[in-house]
């Protein structure tokens, strides 16, 4: 059966958004696509319902339950108020719209902040390939070494000569948006934001990033908390 669990009380953030959320993901601990959504209603103070599915039981559930909410059956799938959100980065622009946060302000930080985001999930599409490959200790290393380091250069040169992110520490200098989530959580899902984020050591304005992250209040709060699941 899969997990559910109530976190947060309900506040102010939940009326903007319409309700209590939840959210239909795998019990992948703190990881994926799904944690990113988690991770913005974290820092919201949004209560949520937070429904995991083990990697054994979600193939027959991915028949049932998800594929009634979902004709695509991909997740993470959001329910609130009666509706049924998909697609993990169209629902944090939703949410970034009906909080007045998390997208930017002008047309300029919006378009810079989803560029961003975009080049996140092109990583994490290159990620999932070879992390979840049936040749893994072959495809995972080589991908570290290639696809990985074009990535962590891409956004370090992007961070360090965009008039935007020079204002740091965001990529849309003191604003935090959306896009900071998803680059932080591709991040921390290949391992290089733990240890004192010993594995960005040679790209200082992307640990600069991760640590403005992580020291927000309410991401702080989460990631000391039983909640957090590495």
């Amino acid at each position: 059966m899969p997990s559910t669990k109530q976190h947060g009380t309900a506040s102010p953030a939940n009326e903007a958004i319409g309700g209590i959320p939840t959210i239909h993901y795998l019990d992948f601990a703190s990881r994926g696509r799904g944690q990113v959504v988690r991770l913005m209603w974290e820092d919201a103070g949004i209560a949520y319902t937070d429904i995991r599915y083990s990697f054994e039981e979600y193939p027959e559930h991915k028949k049932t339950t998800i594929a009634e909410k979902n004709p695509t059956t991909t997740i993470p799938i959001v329910e609130i108020n009666g509706k049924i959100l998909t697609q993990s980065y169209a629902i944090l622009r939703h949410f970034a719209r009906q909080l007045g946060k998390y997208d930017g302000e002008t047309e300029e930080e919006k378009y810079w902040a989803d560029a961003m985001c975009d080049i996140a999930v092109d990583w994490r599409t290159q990620f999932v390939s070879a992390f979840f490959n049936p040749n893994k200790e072959e495809t995972y290393p080589k991908h570290q070494q290639t696809e990985r380091i074009r990535f962590l250069k891409a956004f370090e040169t992007h961070l360090t000569r965009h008039e935007l992110s020079l204002q740091g520490p965001y990529v849309v200098g003191k604003t935090f948006t959306y896009a900071d989530m998803v680059i932080y959580q591709i991040l921390h899902d290949e391992n290089l934001t733990q240890d004192g984020m010993k594995g960005l050591q040679e790209y200082p304005r992307l640990k600069q990033l991760a640590d403005a992250v992580e020291s927000r209040p309410n991401v702080k709060a989460f990631l000391e908390s039983d909640r957090y699941l590495g």
